[in-house]
């Protein structure tokens, strides 16, 4: 059985990072699960100028290993009967990216309206890899006391904070610096990633 993931996108901005993250799944020929709030895919479409359906039918098309198609599930955010909401659908790691303030703090209380809580919730409780990644600039006390609770329940908070060592030539490759890091967290190292290297600066 391929291995399985979860992409849940919510309304932040950082449209980017959740398409390139998708990319650089589906390029490794896994089973890859989506799910998109409607202000996420409302975001989307603003930030890229075209709706989730369009980039997913590429990578659908095209984005496998090779170029080939990639194996891709869209679940619809409402859909509370989806495999994705029961702990016995066993997944490599769900990851949230980018994550907005309202769905962090459903998440910190255990709150589930949408199936993107109900699928972080399912991480924490079966103790599969839930990669958080926060958008938002400055953080309120609020947001930062819910970051703490979800580290201390066994997340991975991982902010769209990008790094500049690697001299990023253009903004994927920029955004390329925090997908990196997700796929270190799901122990999944990619040759591309620039490592730091003091001998190399």
């Amino acid at each position: 059985m391929a291995l399985r993931y979860l992409v849940c996108i919510t309304g932040a901005s950082g449209a980017l990072y959740s398409l390139r993250l998708m990319s650089a799944l589906a390029a490794r020929g896994v089973t890859l699960h989506v799910t998109a709030s409607s202000w996420g895919a409302r975001v989307l479409l603003e930030e890229t100028g075209r709706p989730l359906g369009y980039w997913l039918g590429k990578l659908r098309t095209q984005g496998g290993p090779d170029g080939g198609p990639a194996l891709i599930t869209l679940h619809n955010s409402n859909d509370f009967s989806s495999a994705i909401a029961s702990g016995s659908f066993r997944l490599q790691g769900t990851v949230i990216a980018p994550c907005s303030m309202g769905t962090l703090g459903a998440l910190a209380t255990g709150t589930c309206s949408n199936l993107i809580h109900r699928a972080g919730a399912v991480a924490l409780k079966e103790g599969w890899p839930l990669i958080i990644v926060p958008r938002e600039t400055p953080l309120s006390l609020i947001s930062l006391r819910a970051m703490a609770q979800l580290k201390e329940a066994g997340a991975v908070i991982l902010p769209a904070s990008p790094s500049f060592y690697s001299k990023p030539r253009d903004i994927e490759s920029l955004v390329d610096t925090v997908v990196y890091r997700v796929l270190d967290h799901l122990s999944i190292i990619d040759k591309n990633a620039f490592r730091w290297s003091r001998e190399e600066l």
